[in-house]
């Protein structure tokens, strides 16, 4: 009888997102709250627990997706992203172009949400296919697939940084082996998959999407991959001295402070507010601005987070995770692969990546306190689940769609694939490293 409720509860919520086109806060608030009273929960242990998920899972995250929005905004508006796409085109030449593409992708998908890239890259993508009159596909695709991979792969990106807190995982190992997956599903998914649909007729609604920034404009190379990543090199270098200085305690210990996330982003904006706003010639208030914006665009994704906590909290206070957890060791199913069904799933019935992976965290949070799996192996898991066959009922194909001109039919054949193929590659990736590692 519980499944039969759980079932429900989660089918009432894909409902109330998909056909209802309730907002997913109000839709995560009103079925958490109709499944503690479904499952019994007294009346005053509910809003406890209410009040315990979303603080839980948003108490170590608002700052890092606060800063991290503030810091893609930043690249953004300053021009670093199209100085970084520039330089590749440049390493990387007219004829291997599509590569060049991916790497950047690659890079500015490491502090961009996908949106926020996909708007951001749109007229460089443009620019570049007018420029070397090559077909619209065959150059965009590569990017958006490494702008995918890096959304649902990789922290610092909502849901993966929400699913890293939520089972406890290490944000350093979760981003290394996310990028160990990631560069084989951005090279089959890009490059080699674009060649197969190179051939698809695009009709683009406006070719003055091919404006850009004059170059002269732009910061320059360095400062633009440095501020870029700085987040990934410090926490990574960090971390890497903190073990070489283990001796020294005091060491140890400012080294593990700067690696914390919280505190390594709040130097990455620190030191980009000046590398790539007050040196290049905005005022302080202008880049406060700037930043204002972006913690705006981010609010609804915070408060999506928050309340996705709230239904692995009842499930965990009212007990069914330990039901739960019995029923999947019944299958006799690999967990890894049984989190990426779940998320698979609910990304078919939710569309958003987001909202799916953080649903399906929800629901396998109990193997995590049953079984013996590598938590930051179940994050990836998760997060390749999350992209699979992106179809109708995703923002991001209807974007893709009407940006690129093209059917419904041809969108399946090119962004579906793509993504099924991105999410089908990283569950591979996944059960390769959980064999290597064990």
């Amino acid at each position: 009888m519980t499944f039969i409720l759980l079932a429900a509860c989660i089918t009432c919520l894909v409902l109330l997102i998909t056909w209802v086109k309730l907002n997913p806060f109000l839709a995560f608030l009103i079925v958490g709250t109709l499944a503690a009273l479904l499952l019994g929960m007294p009346l005053d242990d509910i809003s406890k627990s209410v009040n315990k998920g979303i603080g839980d899972t948003l108490g170590s995250l608002v700052i890092v997706i606060a800063l991290g929005a503030m810091l893609g905004k930043l690249v953004a508006e300053s021009g670093a992203a199209q100085r970084i796409t520039l330089t590749m085109q440049q390493f990387f030449g007219a004829r291997h172009l599509v590569w060049a593409m991916s790497l950047t992708g690659f890079l500015v998908g490491i502090p961009l949400y996908y949106n926020v890239g996909f708007v951001l890259m749109i007229p460089i993508i443009f620019s570049v296919a007018y420029q070397y009159k090559l077909p619209l596909i065959y150059v965009g695709l590569p990017m958006l697939a490494s702008l995918s991979v890096m959304h649902g792969f990789l922290p610092p990106h909502p849901s993966p940084l929400a699913l890293v807190t939520q089972f406890n995982a290490d944000i350093t190992t979760t981003f290394g082996y996310g990028i160990i997956i990631a560069i084989p599903a951005i090279i089959i998914a890009g490059p080699l998959f674009a060649r197969t649909v190179a051939s698809i007729q695009t009709k683009p609604p406006t070719l003055s999407l091919c404006a850009d920034r004059p170059h002269d404009t732009l910061p320059g190379t360095v400062n633009s991959l440095i501020s870029s990543l700085l987040p990934v090199v410090l926490i990574g270098l960090t971390t890497l001295l903190s073990k070489i200085f283990a001796g020294n305690q005091h060491a140890e210990q400012a080294l593990l402070f700067i690696a914390e996330p919280n505190q390594a982003m709040l130097l990455t904006i620190v030191i980009v507010t000046y590398t790539l706003g007050i040196r290049t010639g905005k005022k302080l208030s202008s880049i406060m601005m700037i930043y204002a914006e972006a913690v705006k665009d981010i609010a609804m994704i915070l408060l999506i987070i928050g309340s996705a906590g709230i239904l692995k909290q009842i499930l965990f206070d009212s007990g069914v995770s330990d039901e739960i957890a019995d029923a999947f060791k019944l299958l006799d199913w690999p967990p890894l692969v049984l989190a990426w069904v779940v998320t698979a799933v609910l990304r078919l019935a939710l569309g958003s990546a987001t909202i799916a992976g953080l649903t399906a965290a929800g629901v396998v949070y109990p193997l995590t306190q049953h079984m013996n799996i590598d938590p930051n192996l179940l994050v990836l898991s998760i997060g390749a689940g999350s992209l699979f066959c992106s179809h109708v009922n995703d923002t991001a194909f209807w974007l893709f769609k009407e940006y690129f001109g093209l059917t419904i039919k041809d969108t399946f054949r090119s962004w579906t694939i793509m993504e099924t193929i991105v999410s089908i590659i990283g569950l591979i990736g996944v059960l390769a490293l959980d064999y290597i590692i064990q």
